[in-house]
């Protein structure tokens, strides 16, 4: 059977793309291996979907070139997906930093794409294996069907069981495209021996300052049985590459705060002023590792400095991350340097695209990456829309 063309993957990305190029007048088909379309949105943001964020810009992903995105980006933008909600009725209400979630569930999302789809004409087969990919004259042949046009929306290899794959970089090395090394990206960290005392203190959070280079975030971080888990630490993930440090402060003003302790309770121990600035696990161990054991009256304003600087630069090796079992999404991927940034085809293979996880953009955690999915996947749509007939 031949069609305009044939999307692969049938998650945010794909699916958005299929509706704008259907709806334009394409005739499209929408594989996917999965039994059910959007698997990875009806699991995101607890089940209720971190569908954007208002903070949207492309300073806020990762590439090696960090320029791609702009394109994409600024062409459907967070308020053209919050639209679109709101044409379907969906309630959404906005929590911390920009993040904005269905009020009721994520399965709203997937009808609402679902729908979408269906206006435009989109024939979806799920529960279809991909298998050989061919190309001649000019022309796809996946599962049986052909068409000038193949988009790429397998996404990336994060979150496995729900049968994630490193498939787009096999088909975009098949049709020569560079990939990027792919990597879990949003994250826990794992830590070694020398900090099992934090691993002892497993479900412990504190808002803190993570830092890993030069990039720092300001959120929670959350101390866990293997490592360091929570919104901070899963963002600097993004930035960590083996052999990197990340540092905490966990206590900003922390010289004035402990002076201040020191002048009101002189005959109290370190442990007593920790505690009155952190939860009392991690003030235990903090006291413990820092090993202070006179009164507080008795401690100079050097000791009390050294004690501050363990308090703003809580500083851990990490040994890695938990893998793609656990990673929210994955970087790297199809290198930008082979595709256009306002169509995201590719620039050697007329008809092929790439979109969505599958490309090497790589958002922050708070609905970013679902807005690239939006973003890049109308772009494709829109491109193949423009070709129609040629």
């Amino acid at each position: 059977m031949k069609y305009d063309a044939i999307i692969l993957g049938a998650g945010g990305a794909g699916l958005l793309a299929a509706a704008t190029a259907g709806q334009a007048g394409a005739r499209v088909l929408l594989l996917d291996h999965a039994d059910k379309a959007g698997k990875k949105i009806l699991i995101s943001g607890g089940g209720r979907c971190n569908f954007t964020n208002t903070a949207t810009e492309p300073e806020c992903y990762l590439s090696e070139n960090p320029h791609f995105a702009k394109s994409a980006l600024s062409r459907y933008t967070q308020w053209d997906f919050l639209a679109l909600v709101e044409r379907h009725g969906i309630a959404w209400h906005e929590k911390t930093l920009g993040q904005l979630f269905c009020d009721g569930s994520a399965r709203q999302i997937v009808a609402m794409l679902l729908e979408e789809c269906q206006r435009g004409a989109v024939e979806i087969r799920l529960s279809t294996q991909i298998g050989e990919i061919g190309h001649s004259d000019g022309r796809f042949t996946v599962a049986g069907a052909s068409a000038p046009r193949l988009v790429i929306a397998t996404g990336g290899p994060s979150i496995p069981k729900m049968g994630a794959s490193g498939i787009a970089y096999d088909i975009a090395r098949r049709f020569g495209l560079e990939i990027v090394t792919p990597r879990p990206a949003l994250v826990p960290l794992t830590l070694g021996p020398d900090d099992q005392a934090f691993k002892d203190i497993s479900g412990v959070s504190c808002p803190v300052t993570a830092q890993t280079g030069a990039t720092s975030f300001r959120e929670a971080a959350l101390f866990t049985h293997r490592g360091l888990s929570g919104p901070s630490i899963l963002q600097v993930s993004s930035y960590w590459s083996p052999g990197d440090t990340v540092s905490l402060s966990l206590v900003a003003d922390a010289p004035e705060r402990l002076r201040e302790a020191r002048r009101r309770m002189p005959r109290s121990h370190l442990k007593a002023a920790l505690v009155e600035l952190l939860p009392n696990r991690l003030a235990e161990v903090l006291a413990a590792r820092i090993g202070l054991g006179q009164e507080l009256g008795n401690t100079s304003d050097a000791e009390l400095d050294r004690v501050a600087e363990t308090l703003m630069h809580l500083t851990f090796h990490p040994t890695g991350t938990e893998g793609y079992a656990k990673a929210e999404v994955t970087a790297g991927g199809i290198s930008t340097k082979d595709l256009s940034s306002r169509t995201m085809e590719a620039r050697g293979v007329p008809g092929l695209y790439a979109i969505g996880e599958a490309v090497d953009v790589t958002g922050w955690l708070g609905g970013y990456n679902f807005q690239w999915a939006w973003s890049s996947g109308v772009a494709a749509g829109q491109a193949i829309a423009a070709r129609l007939g040629s």
